[in-house]
């Protein structure tokens, strides 16, 4: 497990179906770890004595690389499940604060050159180290994406002519993609209306 200091990524463009994007800064994230058979989501502002933290997020829901889903619980430090399996995983889950809705898409694997949330970074080659950004099933660019990794190593990536971004990964370690997206528009869950909604998304992978 590791913490990082304070950083914002931005989505600054306009998206199909009137939905425009602007600046969104945000301290938390959501990404993905595998620990033998353990699928673990954790928090990256998450201190271990904070399991409150976790405690509020809404509706966690792991989806497997066949389509099926399973809800996580809270254990320890993070959200965990057993039996994960083979292929790409992805677990979503919602936190609501005033008016504030915060929509976390965390993806963990990078051989699947699909998206399957709605804000995702994918591989535009499996297991490659170069990556588009997915809305909703079209391709967007984001201004930056931040990268951060078990070494203490980060690095904030700018997008080529073609929106994508490359990542060297120069050492074995873990490394964690991450993008937010305020999204003009609400949102309704279990009733309540939000005035802002966030997306939070994450891409992570184990380079040994």
């Amino acid at each position: 497990m590791f913490r990082t200091p304070y950083r914002s990524a931005i989505l600054g463009l306009s998206l199909f179906g009137g939905l425009c994007v602007t600046q969104a800064a945000f301290a938390d994230y959501l990404w993905l770890e595998r620990s033998g058979a353990s699928v673990q989501a954790r928090l990256s502002e998450f201190q271990p004595s904070e399991h409150l933290a976790l405690g509020k997020l809404l509706e966690p829901q792991l989806l497997l690389a066949d389509g099926k889903s399973t809800p996580l619980a809270v254990a320890g430090d993070a959200l965990r499940v057993e039996g994960g399996g083979a292929g790409d995983l992805r677990v979503t889950a919602k936190h609501a604060e005033g008016s504030k809705l915060t929509i976390y898409e965390a993806r963990e694997g990078r051989h699947e050159t699909r998206a399957a949330n709605d804000l995702e970074l994918v591989p535009t080659t499996p297991d490659g180290n170069t990556f588009k950004l997915h809305w909703k099933g079209t391709v967007v660019a984001a201004s930056q994406v931040n990268v951060y990794t078990s070494e203490q190593w980060s690095r904030t990536l700018k997008p080529a002519a073609d929106g994508s971004v490359t990542l060297d990964t120069p050492f074995p370690a873990r490394y964690v993609l991450e993008v937010a997206a305020e999204i003009n528009g609400a949102a309704t869950v279990d009733g309540k209306r939000y005035d802002r909604v966030t997306h939070v998304a994450t891409l992570s992978f184990e380079v040994k």
